[in-house]
C-alpha cells in the first residue's frame, strides 16, 4: 500500500515532537472494550483520518497495514483522540470480525490473575 497522504500541519503540531512511532488502542465503540494495541506512523495516522478506515505500522514488516486488509477482519474508525501528551491514539472503531491475529475477538484475553 502506498499513498500520497500526509498529514495536516494543525494534527502535527498536536503530536509530541520526535516520537516516530505512536501507540494506538482500538477500542470498540459500542460496548467500550480493549480490542488491540498497534502503532501508527504519521503516514498511517494521516491514511487513516482520510480513509476512516484503521490503518497501523507493522513494527516487524516495516510497512504500512491496513487492518483488515487480507483477513476482512477491518476496523472502520469512528473517532480518534489524542492522549494529554500528545504521544498515544484511542482509535474508537466498528470492529468486524476478530481484532486479533489469533482470531480471537480481543487481543486481550490472556490473564495475569486477579489482582
Amino acid at each position: 500500500m502506498t499513498m500520497a497522504i500526509e498529514l495536516s500541519a494543525q494534527v502535527s503540531a498536536l503530536l509530541k515532537a520526535g516520537v516516530e512511532l505512536i501507540p494506538a488502542i482500538a477500542q470498540d465503540a459500542q460496548t467500550g472494550e480493549v480490542l488491540m494495541l498497534a502503532y501508527m506512523n504519521y503516514q498511517s495516522l494521516a491514511i487513516t483520518l482520510e480513509t476512516g478506515r484503521a490503518t497501523y505500522w507493522s513494527r516487524s514488516r516495516n510497512e504500512l497495514w491496513e487492518k483488515g486488509a487480507t483477513s476482512g477482519h477491518t476496523q472502520k474508525v469512528i473517532s480518534i483522540a489524542l492522549d494529554c501528551d500528545g504521544d498515544a491514539l484511542l482509535l474508537k472503531v466498528e470492529q468486524t470480525g476478530a481484532a486479533c491475529h489469533t482470531g480471537d475477538h480481543t487481543c486481550f484475553h490472556t490473564s495475569l490473575g486477579d489482582q
